[in-house]
Formats: C-alpha cells, structure tokens, sequence
C-alpha cells in the first residue's frame, strides 16, 4: 500500500526528490571525507608538531562542516515541501475517492476509519517520506563508504564489522517481527476511538436524552484504555531495542580500541589511522541505527 501511493504521488515531485537525493549524496561523501582529514592532521600534523599544517586541514575540515551544514538545511527544507505537496495530494485523492461512494461501501469501511485514513494514516506517510528522503537515503552510502574507507584505514580490524552488523541486523529483524503485528493493532483501535468519538459528538442530544452519559464514558474509557495498553507495548519493544543497539556500539568501540591499541604500540597502525577507523565504524553503525529509526516508522505508515 505504501509503495503504491508513493509510485503514484512522489513523481509529481521527480525535479524536488531527485535535488533533495543528489545534496544527499554530496553530504554522505563529505561526511566520509572528514575522517580522513582527521587523520591527516593526527598523523602529519599534531605527531610532526606541524602548526602549519594542522591549521591549513583544520581549515579544509572548517569548510567541509560548513558545506555540510548548509547541504543539510537546504535537504530538510525540500524534503518538508516534497512530503507535505504528496501529503496534500494524498488527502485530496482520498477525499474524492470517498465522495464516490456508494452507501454500501460508505457502511463496509466506516465513516471513523475514513476520517482516520485522511488524517492520522496520512501524517505517517509524510512523516515517513519526509525522514525517508532526509536519512534513509544517506544510511545507505554511510554504510557502504564507510566499509570500504574503514578497511582502507586499516584491513586487520575490519572483521569486526562481520560481528557487530550482523548482531545489529538481528536486533533490527527483531522489532520487525515484533513491531509490524503490534502496529496494525493499534490502527484498528484509533479506528475504534475515533468511531466512538464520532458517535457520542453527533449523538449528543440522544445520549442526554437517553441519560446514556455514563454508558458512554465508560465505553470510552475502555476503548482509550485498551489503545493506551497497546500502544504501551508497542513503546516497550522500541524501548528495549535502542539500549541493546547502543551496548553494540559501544562494545563495538571497546573492541576497536582495545585490538587497534596493540597495533599502535607495535607500529603497524598510525593512530590517526585508528582514529579515522573508529570514526567509520561509528558512522557505519549510525546507518544501521538510521535504519532501526525507518523500522519503526514503516510499519506505522504501512498500517
């Protein structure tokens, strides 16, 4: 379902996504080049008591965080225009699609679960184009050039990348299991609350009629009740989940010190070398996490 709205909405906006993709990918190479600067400086600079030469790289890595930060603004700023121009669409496919309706098909889905597919559901659907085209495009690059920039670092200490990413990508299938069935529960009962809303706005003067005012803050409350439920359980599974990545990657850094110091001390390793190193790994696994982020977020945009 989700692909489909974006394969019919999101070429509307080709020119917008593709700009948004390509200052994406100028960030990710920058990001990947700024390491490497670091080193030079450790390395060429700082060992060999270079001022010059600490402030000429210096002054290379102060451009390169500039440059870095402007891409990232303009990024987020047509990534927002993109998301909510297909949000707005969306909305208004959907709106006609309802008028259109015949009153069979008005009873099969419900006028709650209407409202709610044009307004909640469609907000996760920005919101996920819009985190999608900020960093989920990026993750990919960072992961890729920082495996390849991390064994030119430094080829002995890369095994622990085929430890630390597969561990990660457990954690990641994990919530997917976990996450999809839970979210798609919680769909069905914001649906729910909100046909329960509906009823008791539009029968407000046959509810006092009736004296069913106590009825129906009852039935509420067990609706609102068993939604805050679910969606507790929900907030428990991500919970668990980002202390359990952020041990991996701190295990990861552990490890990447504690094997690179020993390379260090016997000379095979320059430590600006193994500074660089630690600084891919960390970009690496800020890939993966960016990709436990989407996780999250799919399910709820997919329901």
């Amino acid at each position: 379902m989700l692909i489909t709205l974006l394969r019919r909405f999101l070429p509307r906006y080709a020119r917008q996504t593709w700009f948004v993709l390509l200052l994406l990918l100028i960030q990710s190479l920058a990001n990947l080049y700024l390491p490497n600067l670091n080193a030079d400086i450790i390395n060429n600079g700082v060992a060999k008591a270079d001022t010059d030469y600490i402030w000429r790289t210096g002054g290379v890595m102060l451009g390169v965080t500039l440059l870095l930060g402007i891409l990232a603004v303009i990024a987020v700023y047509f990534a927002s225009r993109t998301s909510m121009g297909v949000g707005r669409d969306v909305r208004a496919a959907v709106f006609a699609s309802v008028q259109s309706f015949s009153a069979r098909e008005m009873n099969k889905f419900g006028t709650a679960s209407l409202i709610t597919r044009n307004t909640n559901d469609v907000q996760q659907v920005q919101l996920f184009l819009q985190i999608a085209l900020t960093f989920l495009v990026s993750a990919p690059i960072l992961a890729i050039g920082g495996v390849i920039m991390a064994i030119r670092e430094d080829a002995t200490l890369s095994w622990l990348l085929v430890v630390v990413v597969p561990l990660m990508g457990i954690v990641i299938g994990i919530l997917l299991y976990l996450g999809v069935p839970l979210f798609q529960k919680v769909q069905k009962k914001v649906d729910r609350i909100t046909q329960i809303m509906r009823e008791q706005i539009t029968g407000v003067r046959v509810v006092r009629a009736f004296r069913r005012g106590e009825t129906e803050r009852v039935r509420f409350e067990e609706a609102n009740a068993d939604l805050t439920a679910t969606q507790l359980r929900v907030n428990r599974v991500f919970a668990s989940a980002f202390p359990a990545l952020l041990a991996i990657m701190n295990l990861s850094t552990v490890a990447i010190l504690w094997f690179g110091a020993s390379l260090v001390d016997s000379g095979d390793m320059p430590i600006g070398n193994l500074t660089a190193f630690l600084q891919y790994i960390m970009q690496i696994l800020f890939a993966v996490m960016t990709a436990t982020f989407m996780v999250i977020l799919v399910p709820r945009a997919e329901a």
